[in-house]
């Protein structure tokens, strides 16, 4: 599979209010690690998206199974 194809596929995304540090914690379950935040959901939404992209970048250089989500 392309990076594109992965992109393409619909993984979960959690999100979180930090009562302690304010904001959002953004997590894919499916992609173990890959978490990221932002002061306001639209923002977490958004580094969540390109955390999973990094996230999956390095998991095909590394060979990493990745899960295929639908």
């Amino acid at each position: 599979m392309t990076m594109d194809d992965y992109m393409k596929l619909s993984y979960h995304l959690d999100l979180v209010e930090d009562p302690d540090e304010g904001g959002y914690v953004a997590f894919y379950p499916e992609l173990p690690g890959c978490i990221t935040c932002g002061e306001t959901i639209e923002r977490a939404v958004e580094n969540a998206k390109e955390a999973k992209r990094v996230w999956l970048e390095v998991a095909m250089e590394e060979g990493i199974a990745i899960v295929q989500s639908n």
